[in-house]
């Protein structure tokens, strides 16, 4: 099985596209024919090119509108079926794509289309081709592969062979079984993409919105399981309009779509239970992740006691201190704040770049060095530095923004860090009845969203949640969630392809990627909070219009509604269960922190509070900023 992916599916010119393919680890390449056409050389200039990156042509492609034209018109495109031949000579490529006829001109009837196949393949044979036959949703007369496939059995011709596409079956509904009965040496070419669910026209959705597989929501592996019986172990490639892609990095593209073929490839082999034609070699399993061990904070001796005092308030007690680097623990029930204020390594370097921010994240795993190790095979980075005397070696990956994201797990001495790098202060457990790290939320550059979906998903044993847009005065943010069944994890990832919301605001302000709010989890939100207010933690303030509506649509008691407006804190109730939130102000225009408390089993986030608290922290970023100084 060779894997490859079509040029179509990345950003910039030719030559890039080609070297970020072969970077990521591809051995095929699809050549679209805009990329060759707006490509300064001439096509031998391309097959040294791709020759010298290791990479091989698997197909060139579109070739339109050709099945099924009047009479007046079969030669005239046969003529240009002849000169794509001897371009592909030039290219050193033998499998031309021929997408199903969308012209008005078109006339219908499977015998025609096959009769003209057929044509087409004794053609293509003398030249050394061979013909993939796709039918594209949009199809003026085959729009189903089931139709396609009809026509080359038809057409009867050992050059014509048939192209199966994930993302057109799947447009248009179409029963997977009949799969299993297509003998696997007629399927010349497999294309993977998966997409979001929308309500459109299969046009521009496949224009505009498909992604690699992980990254949406159709079911690709009932679509490989029926591939899979087949037999077929030959060409699997990548083929991805998305907007997203365009506006991304090449190079970070591509290794997210050879990911994502991993990815896939491995839950068909957990599925199937057995190695196939299509399974790669086992990958270690997913790692079950059973909580945040520590959030790490990179900051300057000058900002410490500044955020120093508000975790006091907080109610965290400084309970370690590492026994050879400036670097403090801070804790409170399970929760683990490290900051680390080294005048040199990883985090300074960090802080540097982007002032106070979290630099890392530490994750307890069921099995770190398996999960390292399944890291490295999906192509993540791994991070090391040096380890001084009694210093433990944990290891970690490149996360969102640079940052690092480590893994402990309870089975190794990594599980006994605290005991091992720090010593006790002994100062006494304050505490404010905050328990657990309820979600991490981070934000992100919009077209970098699917990248870490893919990363968290693959990596971790972690499910993504339906993506929402969220009304900000400034423009609209996209969110989605990707969380364990349990809850031990909850990442919010966020990103706006507006410059006036707070999520791209903070990119500006910390200069990249990261995470923007930290939510902890408490038992009882009301004495958690009067203990926070009683430390001298300022809140957000939410308007009393919230609280009027608040009594209008629920059935809370006027004295409940007059206790949560006291303190600021947000209500949601979804059917029995119920979720309330306060926010603090945000430190240094960078990041803020949520106190939640869940009731009854409830999920979500308090979505239809987010619009409330954003609007709520414009208005208050806005009066300071009007403030005169001094």
């Amino acid at each position: 099985m060779k894997m490859s992916i079509a040029t179509v599916s990345l950003s910039g010119d030719l030559a890039e596209k080609l070297a970020a393919i072969a970077a990521a680890g591809f051995k095929g390449v699809e050549i679209f024919e805009n990329d060759l056409l707006s490509f300064p050389g001439t096509p031998a200039d391309v097959r040294k090119m791709v020759t010298d990156l290791g990479l091989d042509i698997i197909t060139f492609q579109p070739f339109r509108d050709f099945e099924g034209m009047p009479a007046e018109n079969r030669e005239r495109i046969f003529a240009r079926a002849e000169r794509k031949f001897d371009l592909m000579a030039e290219l050193g490529c033998d499998l031309l794509l021929v997408c199903s006829n969308v012209s008005p001109a078109s006339l219908g009837g499977i015998d025609r289309a096959a009769a003209d196949l057929a044509a087409l393949g004794e053609r293509a044979a003398r030249h050394g081709i061979k013909v993939g036959f796709e039918a594209l949703a949009w199809g003026r007369h085959i729009d189903d592969y089931r139709d396609a496939w009809e026509v080359v059995r038809r057409a009867d011709h050992a050059a014509i062979g048939l192209v199966l596409d994930s993302f057109h079956i799947f447009a248009r509904r179409t029963d997977l079984k009949p799969i299993r009965a297509i003998p696997r040496d007629r399927i010349f070419l497999v294309q993977l993409a998966d997409a979001p669910m929308l309500d459109m026209d299969s046009l521009s959705w496949s224009r505009h919105f498909r992604n690699f597989p992980g990254q949406g929501d159709l079911p690709l592996l009932d679509f490989m399981e029926a591939l899979q019986v087949t037999g077929f172990d030959g060409l699997l490639s990548l083929e991805i309009f998305n907007d997203q892609f365009r506006a991304g990095s090449a190079r970070s593209v591509a290794v997210d779509g050879k990911r994502s073929l991993l990815f896939l490839l491995d839950q068909l082999r957990e599925r199937s239970g057995e190695r196939a034609p299509l399974t790669l070699a086992p990958l270690p399993p997913r790692s079950k992740c059973l909580g945040t061990e520590f959030i790490e904070f990179a900051i300057d001796e000058a900002e410490a006691p500044a955020f120093e005092r508000l975790l006091r308030g907080l109610g965290f007690a400084r309970a370690g201190l590492h026994k050879s680097k400036a670097v403090t623990r801070w804790s409170q029930g399970a929760i683990n704040v490290v900051l680390n204020t080294e005048k040199e390594g990883f985090a300074h370097a960090f802080n540097l770049t982007h002032g106070t921010a979290v630099c890392a994240i530490g994750l307890r795993v069921a099995d770190a060095v398996e999960t390292l190790d399944r890291a490295q095979l999906l192509l993540d980075r791994p991070f090391s530095q040096a380890v001084g005397p009694g210093e433990l070696e944990i290891p970690a990956v490149r996360g969102l923004g640079g940052s690092l994201v480590y893994f402990i797990d309870p089975k190794s001495e990594l599980g006994q860090v605290w005991d091992i790098e720090f010593a006790p202060t002994g100062e006494p457990a304050g505490g404010a009845g905050l328990t657990t790290v309820d979600h991490i939320s981070q934000s992100m550059h919009y077209e970098e969203m699917l990248t870490w979906v893919l990363f968290y998903t693959s990596l971790l044993d972690l499910a993504k949640t339906p993506e929402q847009d969220v009304l900000d005065p400034g423009g609209l943010v996209k969110s989605l969630v990707v969380q364990s069944g349990d809850g031990a994890l909850r990442i919010a990832l966020n990103a706006s392809q507006s410059a006036r919301t707070q999520s791209s605001r903070f990119l500006n302000e910390a200069f990249g990627s990261g995470v923007q709010h930290i939510a902890l989890a408490t038992d009882d939100i009301a004495a958690t909070v009067a203990r926070l207010e009683a430390n001298g933690v300022a809140l957000l303030p939410i308007p009393e219009n919230y609280y009027d509506d608040l009594e209008a649509k629920t059935d809370l008691s006027p004295e409940r509604i007059a206790e949560l407006q006291r303190h600021n804190i947000l209500y949601e109730r979804d059917g029995g269960s119920e979720y309330l939130q306060v926010y603090t102000r945000t430190f240094e225009d960078r990041f803020f922190f949520e106190i939640v408390e869940r009731r009854g089993g409830y999920r979500g986030f308090g979505a239809t509070n987010a619009q409330i608290r954003l609007a709520a922290q414009t208005r208050l970023a806005q009066r300071i900023l009007s403030q005169p100084e001094g």
